[in-house]
């Protein structure tokens, strides 16, 4: 990993842990969920295109879905207490969601039509035009989010095109006084 990918990584977890001092919950949970200075719990940065980002942050969406077709994060790389830091497509990170549950599957025929019987509400993906875009996968992971909480803007410098990142690696270089 080049270093300058690295410095958003840092730089986003800093930013998150400063706002979450001034909001109750994720101060607690911050603050109780660490080991000396490391979380005991991973961050995870979400991209989100309208309009599931305003689902998320308004609590309509209940369950956040990642498809692909190769095994990629999130798939086996989140777990129950993650946090989520949701980021606007394009845009900054404007929001942070505790995953409650997470589902992993590697897609066939059964579990295809066990997923879109059993989430479609919960996502949000009434829209046929969801589930065709998504025919190409192999993996799927659910996550079950709640305390979704809105945040001003907090600038973030991640620039390639994942639309997940695992992003705890940068959480143990930082100073984690909530």
């Amino acid at each position: 990993m080049q270093p300058e990918s690295m410095d958003w990584r840092i730089q986003t977890s800093n930013d998150v842990i400063r706002i979450a001092r001034d909001l109750s919950f994720w101060r607690d949970y911050f603050r109780n969920h660490k080991h000396g200075d490391d979380l005991r719990f991973s961050l995870h940065l979400g991209v989100f295109n309208q309009p599931y980002l305003d689902f998320v942050l308004c609590g309509r969406k209940t369950v956040e879905s990642r498809f692909s077709a190769v095994r990629c994060a999130p798939y086996d790389r989140v777990t129950k207490g993650d946090v989520l830091i949701v980021k606007a497509a394009s845009g900054p990170v404007v929001g942070l969601c505790l995953i409650e549950h997470v589902w992993s599957y590697r897609l066939d025929a059964a579990s295809w039509k066990f997923v879109r019987r059993s989430f479609t509400q919960q996502l949000c993906a009434e829209d046929p035009e969801f589930w065709s875009s998504r025919t190409h996968a192999n993996f799927a992971t659910l996550m079950r989010i709640t305390r979704p909480t809105a945040v001003d803007g907090i600038a973030c410098e991640k620039r390639d095109r994942r639309g997940w990142v695992v992003i705890s690696p940068g959480v143990t270089q930082a100073k984690l006084s909530v």
